[in-house]
């Protein structure tokens, strides 16, 4: 620890000295600065005022009659969906470090950056604060990938955490003292751990699963276990590190049907017994090469969204039907092309894909080997909720509710619009 410390004084000094040498005519480029906060400024920023709009894009979240708007690293927005043909925003819950939620009864459960948040939210319009897990979880916040250089001499000091990363134009330092992006876009992981029941549903995005008393959040390589069998006493159970068994990749979401876990990583989908809730241990694994998917399940088929390209891989952007029918060996059934997959959702024999700017379409997939384009919807949407009543999407900027229609069409019945 000691070396490493000196290490980074050393590598602050050679930056500051190349600063110094301030030439104008100098070569300039991108560096990325990290944003520091400290964490009695994150806890003491939560609050729960006044219903407000957004700008902020995220993730969607249905518990009961209520659709929860998580706006990334800004709050839930809570509205009253028992009209989804009218829904009326009611509330705005501010969490500066939020990303994702569950909801089991009359309790939400939320992250801060590095903490859990536990309300209650049994009267919804007096949401209160009742628990804090403090440093129970991992945050990496997102570094910039066009930065070139990284400025080692903002250090969070021990009650701070960084919670992400600005861009500035700065001289390049000597080409000795070069320190690029790609030897400081890994280890920012912010504050180690320092030790039908009313469940809701998520979008396929998700990274929280309640499973009975077991709340489960996925990290980059971890799988952190809270025993919620009380909400108000909620505490961390346990930590599972999982990268060695999915090879590498890095966990991205969570999906849950019955007492298995199904894991996506930018590696593939893999399977998790939890049966005992405070005990998951993996299964088996179903890999590809790099890319982002998310996976959702319905009876013994998985479906898998898998985009390449950019940050998220080299593979060609496709959907994966697995059978999962035996868990400890699940097996490809089908790939079916299409371009700019991200989130979906299933039912009955309607799969949903969100495909960004190619629309939202929609597949016969009663025939798992032969998935069948039935519809496509012109719009710019990123996951789906398909509950038994309605369809909920989100995009950028807005949520569109549909009923379904015949023959796998969909009907717009209302949108919210930030």
């Amino acid at each position: 620890m000691k070396t490493l410390k000196s290490l980074l004084l050393c590598l602050s000094l050679v930056f500051l000295a190349s600063c110094d040498n301030d030439d104008s005519n100098s070569e300039k480029a991108k560096f990325a600065v990290p944003v520091i906060k400290s964490l009695s400024e994150i806890r003491n920023s939560v609050s729960v005022v006044a219903a407000k709009q957004t700008n902020s894009d995220g993730k969607i979240y249905v518990a009961q009659n209520y659709l929860f708007y998580i706006a990334q690293e800004e709050g839930v927005h809570v509205y009253n969906n028992q009209n989804p043909a009218s829904p009326s925003n009611i509330a705005f819950i501010n969490i500066d470090g939020v990303h994702d939620i569950s909801v089991k009864g009359n309790y939400l459960f939320a992250d801060n950056f590095v903490d859990l948040l536990v309300f209650d939210i049994s009267n919804i319009n007096n949401i209160t604060l009742v628990k804090t897990v403090e440093n129970s979880l991992y945050f990496n916040p997102i570094y910039p990938s066009d930065a070139l250089y990284y400025d080692y001499t903002q250090n969070p000091a021990e009650d701070e955490i960084i919670t992400g990363f600005t861009i500035e134009m700065r001289n390049v330092p000597d080409e000795q003292y070069a320190i690029l992006s790609s030897d400081a876009s890994s280890g920012f992981e912010s504050s180690p751990l320092s030790g039908a029941n009313g469940i809701g549903v998520g979008g396929s995005y998700a990274k929280f699963q309640i499973n009975n008393n077991a709340l489960y959040t996925v990290n980059t390589y971890k799988l952190n276990v809270f025993n919620i069998t009380d909400p108000v006493n909620a505490y961390f159970d346990k930590e599972i590190y999982m990268n060695g068994w999915f090879g590498g990749g890095e966990l991205e979401t969570l999906f849950i049907q019955k007492e298995t876990l199904f894991v996506g990583s930018t590696t593939g989908m893999f399977t998790v017994n939890a049966e005992d809730e405070f005990n998951p241990y993996f299964v088996s694994g179903f890999s590809h090469a790099t890319a982002c998917d998310p996976v959702v399940v319905f009876g013994n088929t998985a479906y898998i969204t898998v985009r390449g390209g950019t940050s998220c891989g080299a593979i060609e952007d496709q959907i994966n039907v697995i059978d999962v029918t035996d868990i400890a060996s699940p097996t490809l059934i089908s790939t079916t092309f299409v371009g700019q997959p991200y989130g979906l959702g299933i039912k009955d024999s309607a799969l949903y894909v969100c495909c960004g700017t190619n629309g939202l379409k929609v597949y016969d997939a009663s025939n798992s080997s032969n998935l069948l384009l039935e519809n496509t919807y012109i719009e710019n949407l990123k996951d789906v909720i398909p509950l038994d009543s309605h369809l909920i999407a989100v995009g950028n900027n807005k949520i569109i509710q549909y009923n379904y229609g015949p023959d796998f069409t969909l009907i717009p019945i209302s949108e919210i619009t930030f």
